[in-house]
């Protein structure tokens, strides 16, 4: 057998492991959820029954969904805020001082601990009435003479959704991005630095000139991420701190389709939510692709 054909069949046999697992875990479960958002199935009484487009018709006339659509588009708003954080926190600890190590842990250690236990921990830090963030609030008030009383957060509709956009951003902006924007920022030639000082640059016109075109296809890479994620996020939160409430302000599609599947028992009608966010999910990325992607540097 020759040495190029013996090549060939152990490569084949390292991907096989890993092709049947995506084909037996991914494939076939997605091609299976394709399917049932056709049918109608409680996956208690019986087999799924065909329905055709029934679900989505169903779907697309429910104020829930698009009161939830809303949700889910209002929390990305953390999103460029999670950003524009990331990049000056990744431009602060780019410096070269002593002990610098240390502050990228910390700031990134929130990316590392467990969700819930944050989670819990901002939902005290909410509380009206002993909560940080109040009493924190009312002592300014007294400072300057007044009496302030904080909003009630987590139990108000027009707070909800602002206390875990901004939760979600002290989780995030000193993680994954930071490091992402932090490699980037070091990989700019410092020969373009030079160049533009001789040219009479300040610290303004070097970011703009020279740091943000060499990081653009990093901004963008996290762009792009940061959109797909958002549209699969907010079940966690929901979940431990709020339960979707107050009054559904705080579900999201992910948690609505959680709920279809697992609470009401909707299986056929979750799966076509599914399907439904992934179309959006894709043509959000094929616009940011279209019109954004032209922006980058290469």
């Amino acid at each position: 057998m020759k040495a190029q054909t013996k090549e060939t069949i152990a490569a084949y046999g390292f991907l096989t492991p890993n092709l049947l697992g995506f084909l037996l875990f991914t494939s076939l479960p997605v091609m299976a959820s394709l399917v049932l958002s056709f049918c109608k199935w409680d996956a208690l009484s019986g087999p799924p029954v065909f329905v055709g487009v029934d679900n989505f018709i169903q779907l697309f006339q429910d104020e829930l969904f698009w009161k939830y659509s809303y949700n889910t588009v209002f929390m990305m708003l953390s999103i460029p805020l999670s950003m524009a954080g990331s990049l000056i926190l990744a431009l602060a600890l780019n410096q070269k001082l002593k002990g610098i190590v240390v502050f990228r842990t910390l700031y990134f250690l929130p990316t590392i601990c467990s969700g819930v236990a944050i989670y819990m921990l901002w939902k005290l830090i909410y509380n009206p009435d002993f909560g940080v963030l109040n009493m924190m609030i009312a002592k300014a008030g007294e400072m300057v003479g007044l009496t302030l009383k904080g909003p009630y957060w987590l139990h108000d509709e027009a707070w909800s959704k602002p206390a875990l956009i901004i939760m979600g951003v002290w989780q995030t902006v000193g993680g994954y991005n930071m490091v992402l924007y932090l490699a980037a920022l070091q990989g700019v030639p410092r020969d373009f630095y030079d160049a533009a000082e001789v040219d009479g640059a300040n610290s303004w016109h070097k970011f703009w000139a020279v740091t943000w075109p060499q990081i653009s296809p990093t901004t963008f890479f996290i762009a792009i991420m940061s959109v797909i994620g958002g549209f699969q996020a907010g079940f966690d939160p929901a979940y431990v701190m709020t339960g979707g409430g107050p009054n559904g302000s705080t579900t999201t599609l992910i948690y609505y389709l959680y709920n279809s599947a697992f609470s009401w028992n909707q299986m056929g009608y979750a799966a076509a939510i599914a399907w439904v966010l992934f179309v959006i999910v894709f043509m959000f990325t094929i616009l940011q692709w279209r019109f954004y992607g032209r922006t980058v540097h290469y």
